[in-house]
């Protein structure tokens, strides 16, 4: 600068220098966030995985629908290429299984006690109510399980 006094305008007053010092401050503040924020691995390790449980939530999703078409699509080929006589005896013994099965069942669940009944019965009932997030965490696992071991090669 040149050391020449400048005019009074120039010069800022002490409201205007306050206003500045606040605006530094707020500036800094935004700045010291950002760095901690950078810095907390937890945070963002965190961030990191309810990203990729997102992600493998999506895929399970995708897959499962994939593999439902594809099986729907195997099976009418099957139904349309069987001969009719095969599909009868299918049939038949579809149901002979059925039946069978419902025979055990009646007689496995006549034989077992009271309490142990009721505490099939709740977790069948959380085991269907909470398909989708258990179908989430296993897919998690083998993702973590495949990530791991592909590190170790």
């Amino acid at each position: 600068m040149s050391g020449i006094p400048q005019a009074d305008d120039s010069n800022p007053t002490p409201e205007e220098l306050q206003a500045q010092v606040e605006g530094t401050r707020e500036r800094l503040g935004q700045t010291v966030e950002a760095l901690a924020a950078k810095a907390d691995v937890k945070a963002r390790t965190q961030d990191k995985a309810t990203e990729l449980k997102d992600q493998v939530r999506e895929k399970a999703a995708e897959t499962t629908t994939q593999l439902k078409d594809k099986a729907a699509q195997v099976l009418r080929i099957a139904q349309d290429k069987a001969p009719e006589p095969a599909l009868e005896k299918a049939a038949q013994a579809k149901a002979q299984l059925a039946e069978g099965a419902a025979a055990v069942t009646d007689k496995i669940w006549d034989t077992t006690p009271q309490p142990v009944r009721e505490k099939a019965r709740r977790a069948t009932q959380t085991a269907r109510t909470n398909r989708g997030p258990l179908l989430a965490v296993a897919a998690a696992v083998v993702v973590v399980v495949l990530v791991r071991r592909s590190r170790r090669r």
